[in-house]
């Protein structure tokens, strides 16, 4: 690898090479040849590995609270995405928007439109997640993420003032584009501002932004499940407005992208949105770094490594883009729709149904506990053993609440109900702790730096369409006037997710403790995933 080194990127002056500076550093250092920037990218990626973690929060405070701000913007798709599926049980909301089905059943929204306004979401989300990958690429996070939340507000205006259902099902569609954009660009922007003992906390907070908005979406229903008006709907719609103020101002000071502007061979720019990232007085080694991303760079080039979401399938990429879909697809085959939320056993053991919204808010509290939680083990264990022994644990309760499901009685025994719904919230504790928070750190470390936003969007693209189809096929199986699997279903998930953990098993590498420049070459040497944690790359590095 020392002295594999390809020709400079295209669009830097062979003056620069010409006039190249010896090892000292000036103030055009970056521009240096093949040899002399070897040397520093050894020496940065030396530092990324001797950097403890207090060092790193203390030196790059900075970038962590961009970070946070960046991807607070997700909290906004977590509270918004629970809103309308929330409302199907609101009088107001069924009267405004639903069809008198007679004195029995009174106001009600069609099955029709309640899968219709919630899986146009998850076509939206798609859309703005793709778009994402193509304009970030080209303006940058920052451009890209004032545009989204200009067009959230706009948007918010079409579902708080819908006069029918059509309208409401367009703005639904139309908010759910930013929301794809928002949920993309968090984990990239984690990855390119933080150094290495910062990218897997940071890229995790994601999962936490994605509680808190349920959290406090529960909590805000919850206090206008009993208001009869208009506004039980109207003001949850109506508090979306209130992030964007925030986030627009914190965004418009937000320091582009390092790794953006490297690509783009905005050298000085990357310099000093480096220094802005980072603390001046802990006399940062700036133009190290720099090379070190011009090296990483510079060797994805010479891999013949595109920027299209095409050459996320070619070559190396293509290894690369499969755990991010699967990765991020295992958000679903874990049994998240079935098991997410222990409401319906609570329900069926007899509980009132507003003292069972309650205990579900709970179950919010330990999703964010739990990511809380991962962060103390995240770079004690690893991301592989973290994410094989969640779903362990998952396979575990699922297959646990599918053969109480099958003891005779069982649909009269309340105490049988209730460990169903205690080994939900086992479920999710093991979740939250775990497969949640670690994958958006998996799937943000594991592809090329010059893909890394399209192969983020890619996966989280396979995540939601893994979403529709289960929430297709999860109220059919427990719908008694269905399939009426029941506890049963919980036989299904459970099969999807043992296939889940058989694949990552032989699948999932570990990436905790490597450089994008180290994953870059051990996916180039074709390393199996198991070794990847032991592989020593300084062997044959000549």
């Amino acid at each position: 690898m020392a002295n594999d080194i390809p020709q400079p990127v295209a669009g830097m002056p062979d003056s620069t090479i010409e006039k190249a500076p010896q090892v000292q550093h000036t103030e055009h250092s970056i521009n240096m040849p093949g040899k002399m920037l070897d040397d520093e990218a050894k020496q940065a990626t030396a530092t990324e590995h001797n950097m403890k973690l207090w060092q790193g929060i203390k030196t790059y405070r900075k970038a962590v609270f961009w970070s946070v701000i960046v991807s607070a913007s997700i909290i906004m798709e977590g509270y918004d995405t629970t809103l309308i599926g929330s409302f199907f049980a609101y009088p107001a909301f069924k009267k405004k928007y639903g069809t008198y089905s007679g004195e029995k059943y009174g106001y009600q929204l069609s099955a029709p439109w309640q899968t219709g306004l919630q899986d146009i979401q998850a076509v939206g989300n798609i859309i703005g997640a793709l778009a994402n990958g193509y304009f970030t690429h080209k303006y940058g996070h920052r451009i890209v993420m004032l545009v989204s939340l200009v067009l959230m507000t706009a948007f918010i205006f079409v579902t708080f003032f819908a006069p029918n259902v059509e309208t409401l099902l367009v703005g639904a569609f139309l908010c759910s584009i930013p929301w794809g954009t928002f949920a993309t660009m968090g984990p990239a922007y984690a990855m390119e501002v933080c150094p290495l003992v910062l990218r897997g906390y940071l890229a995790a907070f994601v999962n936490l932004c994605w509680a808190i908005g349920q959290l406090l979406s529960a909590a805000i229903l919850k206090a206008l499940v009993n208001n009869k008006t208009q506004w039980s709907y109207r003001i949850p719609f109506a508090l979306q407005w209130i992030w964007v103020v925030p986030l627009f101002t914190a965004a418009w000071f937000c320091p582009e992208s390092p790794w953006h502007l490297v690509r783009a061979n905005r050298l000085e720019e990357a310099e000093h949105s480096l220094k802005r990232l980072s603390q001046e007085s802990d006399n940062v080694d700036h133009k190290a770094t720099i090379a070190l991303m011009l090296h990483t760079t510079r060797l994805e080039e010479q891999e013949e490594l595109g920027t299209s979401y095409f050459d996320c399938f070619k070559g190396t990429n293509l290894r690369r883009t499969e755990i991010a879909c699967f990765a991020f697809l295992s958000q679903i085959t874990n049994g998240g729709a079935f098991a997410y939320s222990p409401t319906y056993f609570f329900e069926q053991a007899g509980i009132d149904a507003d003292v069972s919204y309650s205990i579900g808010l709970g179950g919010t509290g330990i999703a964010f506990c739990g990511t809380v939680i991962s962060w103390f083990i995240m770079n004690r264990v690893g991301r592989r053993p973290i994410f094989l022994t969640g779903f362990c644990a998952m396979v575990f309760c699922l297959f646990l609440i599918g053969i109480l499901a099958c003891v005779p009685g069982v649909d009269t025994s309340k105490a049988i109900k209730y460990v169903q719904a205690s080994l939900c919230l086992v479920w999710l504790g093991s979740y939250s702790m775990t497969v949640g928070p670690i994958v958006y750190t998996i799937v943000a470390e594991i592809g090329a730096t010059r893909l890394r936003t399209k192969t983020v969007v890619l996966g989280r693209s396979t995540y939601y369409v893994g979403n529709i189809i289960g929430g297709v096929l999860q109220p059919y199986m427990m719908n008694p006037t269905k399939w009426n699997f029941k506890g049963k279903t919980a036989f299904f998930w459970a099969s999807l997710a043992t296939i889940t953990t058989v694949w990552a098993w032989f699948r999932l590498p570990e990436t905790r403790d490597r450089t994008f420049e180290e994953l870059d070459v051990m996916f180039i040497r074709g390393i199996p995933a198991r070794k990847f944690a032991k592989a020593d790359l300084e062997t044959d590095d000549d």
